[in-house]
C-alpha cells in the first residue's frame, strides 16, 4: 500500500474513532467536520440537518456563507440536481460533474451568488439519515466543496464508507422519541364524534346535544389532541376504528 492510501485510511480510522466515542450531537459536529475535511479533502464543508428548528447549517470555516448567500441557496436550490440528489434521489456520496457539465454548472442560479463566491468549483455531496427531531425523521446532507481539481474515485468511496457510520451514529445520538399512549375522551366528546361520524356539522352538533358551536369546537379540539389526529374525517375514522367504549374516559 502506498504512503498515500496508509494516509488516507488514518483520516478515514479518525472519524470512525470520534463516532464511536459521540455522545452527543452538539459536541460531535463540530469536532466531526475537520475530520470529514481530511478523510474527505477540500476546502469547506457543509452540514445541513434537513428539517432543522434552528434552520442553521454548520460550515467550516465559520460563517461560509453570508445571510443573504444563505437565502440565495434557498431561492435556487429547487433548480440544482444536486440538491434534488440529496433530498429527493438516494443521497449516495455525487460528485456534481457526475450530474452536469461545467458550462451546466455556470448556468445554475446559485452559481454567481452562491458557489463561486465561495470557491465550490467542484463538490462532492450525500445525505444520510439524521436521527429524529420532534418525533419526525430527521436527514444530513453533507457538501464538500473544492476550487482545484475535480474529486476522485477514492474520494468517492471514502465518502461511501463514512456516510453508512454516520447514519448509524445520529440514529443513536437522536432517537425517536416513544409515541405516547393515546388519551381517552370524554362521554360528551365521544357523543361529538359519533354525531361528526355520521356526517353532522358543528352547528349540526350543537343543535342535537344542546350545547354551542363553540363548545362543540372545544371538544373537538380536545378529541383531536387524544387521538392524536388533525382533521374532521381522520377524528370520524379514529373514533370508529377504536370504537366508542374502548376510549371513554370513566
Amino acid at each position: 500500500m502506498s504512503a498515500a492510501a496508509e494516509a488516507g485510511l488514518r483520516r478515514i480510522f479518525a472519524v470512525v474513532d470520534l463516532l464511536i466515542d459521540a455522545v452527543d450531537e452538539e459536541t460531535l459536529v463540530p469536532a466531526l467536520l475537520p475530520l470529514l475535511l481530511g478523510a474527505v479533502p477540500g476546502d469547506s464543508i457543509v452540514w445541513t440537518p434537513r428539517p432543522d428548528p434552528a434552520n442553521r447549517p454548520l460550515t467550516l470555516p465559520a460563517d461560509l456563507l453570508s445571510p443573504a448567500g444563505w437565502e440565495a441557496f434557498a431561492r435556487h436550490a429547487p433548480a440544482d440536481p444536486l440538491v434534488a440528489h440529496t433530498t429527493l434521489g438516494t443521497g449516495a456520496p455525487m460528485r456534481r460533474s457526475t450530474l452536469q457539465t461545467d458550462r451546466e454548472y455556470h448556468a445554475l442560479g446559485a452559481y454567481p451568488d452562491v458557489y463561486r463566491p465561495v470557491g465550490a468549483e467542484h463538490q462532492l455531496a450525500m445525505s444520510f439519515p439524521g436521527g429524529y427531531v420532534n418525533g419526525a425523521p430527521r436527514s444530513i446532507c453533507l457538501a464538500v466543496n473544492r476550487s482545484g481539481s475535480d474529486f476522485t474515485d477514492h474520494d468517492v468511496f471514502a465518502a461511501t464508507l463514512l456516510r453508512t457510520r454516520l447514519g448509524h451514529v445520529l440514529n443513536r445520538l437522536a432517537p425517536p422519541s416513544p409515541a405516547p399512549a393515546p388519551g381517552l375522551v370524554t362521554r360528551r366528546e365521544s357523543a361529538v364524534l359519533a354525531l361528526l361520524a355520521h356526517g353532522l356539522t358543528n352547528q349540526q352538533i350543537a343543535r342535537r346535544l344542546a350545547i354551542s358551536p363553540r363548545t362543540v369546537d372545544k371538544h373537538l379540539e380536545h378529541a383531536y389532541a387524544k387521538l392524536r389526529v388533525g382533521s374532521r374525517v381522520e377524528a370520524a375514522n379514529a373514533w370508529l376504528t377504536r370504537g366508542d367504549s374502548a376510549q371513554l374516559a370513566s
